[in-house]
């Protein structure tokens, strides 16, 4: 059995800010038996403005963020996801990564995935997104190893593209993250029927921690999030719901419901080809 540990935070768009709350609430987490914790998308901070951004943002190799959670992970002797980062990049337009990392128990970088869909949509005549214009899409699947699974990695508004997530599944991935900071409009309307959707498709653990309420903006609109992280059972049931206000979130998986869903419906070895519409 398997105890992990759900972050769900309300992020400023001030990164020393975010970083104290963050680690007190993985350590809430360890404390409560959590051998895996998951923090939610855009840890280190929240922000709408790209001028904000530049003048926070560091690359991965001197972001504090990244460097202290390490140490907490080792620390704890705990695999920790953090959810994501926003890193500087040596992008030539200058654009950012929303990067995932997981972490060992030893402090260390196991894997990382920068995210590959990008949230540009008009939700509505007050509310649009164009995440492009920020951040560079990543191009490449990430599987981890770890002692409880293989782990799959994404984020937020990549739990649109199914494909991805039975790529991952076809690939070993027993538990696949989705860290997110999810509008309240989509998040209502979507968030729980596509996390089941995904698990129930892949016959995989969806593990889902989210950024919550409004948050604090020194400059630019304050975004607003969903919330309701979400742990989801290979054969789509619901196992925790992380509600509304910042918290931790525990719940156990057994790794042997991976194996007993994909053997009730062996879909990831239906495959066919099939030829366009004529």
């Amino acid at each position: 059995m398997l105890r992990a540990g759900l972050i769900q935070l309300t992020s400023s768009d001030i990164p020393q800010d975010n970083l104290p709350v963050t680690e007190s609430l993985i350590r809430e987490a360890a404390a409560g038996g959590a051998a895996f914790v998951l923090t939610p998308e855009v840890t280190n901070l929240v922000s709408t403005s790209r001028t904000h951004q530049k003048a926070h943002l560091c690359i991965e190799a001197e972001d504090p963020t990244l460097a202290r959670l390490c140490q907490v992970a080792a620390e704890l002797e705990i695999w920790l996801l953090i959810g994501s980062l926003a890193l500087r990049t040596d992008d030539p337009e200058g654009r950012f990564a929303n990067r995932s990392l997981l972490i060992n128990p030893a402090g260390e970088i196991a894997a990382w995935y920068d995210k590959i869909h990008m949230f540009d949509v008009q939700i509505s005549d007050t509310e649009s997104y164009r995440e492009s214009a920020g951040f560079r899409p990543g191009e490449r699947m990430v599987l981890a190893e770890t002692p409880f699974g293989t782990i799959g990695l994404t984020v937020c508004y990549d739990l649109r593209f199914p494909q991805l997530y039975r790529d991952l599944a076809k690939a070993g991935a027993a538990i696949i993250t989705v860290p997110a900071a999810f509008s309240p409009v989509t998040g209502a309307a979507h968030w729980e029927v596509l996390l089941r959707a995904r698990a129930i498709e892949t016959g995989a653990f969806i593990l889902a921690p989210a950024q919550t309420g409004t948050h604090s903006a020194s400059r630019g609109k304050p975004r607003e999030t969903y919330g309701h992280s979400l742990a989801v059972a290979p054969w789509g049931e619901v196992l925790a719901d992380g509600g509304t206000a910042p918290g931790v979130t525990l719940v156990d998986l057994d790794p042997g419901e991976v194996a007993q869903a994909r053997q009730r419906v062996p879909s990831l070895t239906h495959d066919r080809a099939y030829d366009g519409p004529r």
